[in-house]
């Protein structure tokens, strides 16, 4: 089972596609996303979204904060950078 994802910053999308794994700084610490995860609505800070690709391939996103909403396997995350 796998995770959309979508990453999204006000000049553009810096990333869309499947996952099998993120990681957040949220407000009240790092979290991490598996497939399957309850439903979610959280505020970031500054630091690093982590995803693993579909191809076990793992990136670093800088951001400076935003928010993230998880639900049914999908991940949409509104972020400064």
């Amino acid at each position: 089972m796998m995770l959309y994802i979508k990453i999204i910053h006000p000049e553009g999308k810096l990333f869309e596609g499947e996952i099998s794994m993120a990681q957040f700084p949220g407000s009240m610490g790092s979290f991490q996303v598996l497939p399957n995860h309850a439903p979610l609505v959280s505020s970031l800070e500054a630091g690093n979204i982590r995803v693993r690709t579909s191809q076990n391939e793992e990136k670093l996103f800088s951001i400076k904060g935003g928010f993230v909403e998880v639900f049914k396997n999908t991940i949409i995350a509104l972020v400064t950078v």
